[in-house]
């Protein structure tokens, strides 16, 4: 982020998009509170119940515009702080995640049509590298979430019996449990929020569901997106970018050519960007 104006930009941005998700969160209201007055009105059992669905819906949203507000005013705050302090990091968006999930660690993975993962987003390094085993092993809560669009969740020797590859290879990083929830609209998947290590019983918890949807809608399917989460999105381009030279230097299929560059990177205890980044500038060759 520039320094400067660039800071005072990007907190007033989230000040503002605060404000838009407290706005949308009442308009919300004002229409539930419309349909059980409506319910209140009519002695018909099926038209009650109808407005009384329909509220459900309005207070639903309504919280998911709320939550969604607290997290761009929570990064609105830490901006405002690190402005004073430039010495420090700069905060990212993720960080005010992982707190309100009840942990330090926290990442988002955004998916493409055929579910593989494009870009991610993480709140610290333990987090990133966790991410960066899924993405290498094929296997992992992020993963799975995507592809079942339910829950998962693993802790202690469960997560080696559920991911035989990903499960040691994350004990190393020193997480014990992690869980994931899938970021999903109407039936669409377009990624998932894993938290590494949480407060017991916050993978079940209805706070983690409701974190993740206000993600998904407000922030990646809303109107307006977010810019503070776009800024730390992490793209998978030049990975898939290496596959496509990979593919055709050893006339293979981009799926493989893609294994090729993960297998790689595993190998080497590196990231699968470091690898595509060498095959790019010629300085490698998995011939």
């Amino acid at each position: 982020m520039p320094a400067g104006n660039g800071a005072e930009e990007a907190t007033a941005s989230a000040g503002r998009n605060a404000a838009v998700a407290r706005a949308r969160a009442a308009c919300e209201i004002t229409c539930a509170e419309h349909h059980e007055k409506l319910a209140g009105e009519t002695a018909a059992e099926v038209v009650q119940d109808m407005h009384l669905r329909i509220a459900s819906v309005h207070r639903s949203t309504a919280s998911c515009h709320l939550t969604a507000a607290r997290l761009q005013q929570t990064y609105a705050a830490r901006l405002t702080t690190w402005s004073g302090n430039r010495g420090a990091p700069r905060p990212l968006f993720m960080t005010g995640v992982a707190e309100a999930c009840g942990t330090d660690s926290a990442a988002l993975t955004l998916v493409g049509g055929t579910l593989d993962q494009l870009a991610l987003a993480a709140s610290d390094e333990p987090a990133r590298a966790a991410q960066e085993l899924e993405f290498l092993l094929s296997e992992g809560p992020a993963r799975d979430a995507t592809h079942l669009i339910l829950p998962v969740s693993a802790a202690g020797p469960g997560l080696r019996d559920r991911w035989p590859g990903y499960g040691p290879a994350v004990g190393e990083l020193g997480i014990g449990a992690v869980a994931a929830v899938p970021l999903s609209l109407s039936g669409t998947c377009v990624g998932a929020l894993a938290v590494f290590d949480p407060a017991p019983g916050i993978a079940d918890s209805p706070a983690f569901a409701e974190i993740a949807e206000a993600i998904t809608r407000s922030m990646i399917l809303g109107a307006d997106g977010d810019s503070g989460l776009y800024d730390d999105l992490d793209l998978r381009a030049l990975v898939h970018q290496a596959a496509g030279m990979v593919s055709v230097q050893l006339d293979c299929s981009v799926t493989d050519a893609l294994e090729m560059i993960k297998a790689h990177a595993f190998a080497e205890g590196i990231s699968a960007q470091s690898v595509a980044d060498r095959i790019v500038r010629g300085r490698l060759s998995l011939g």
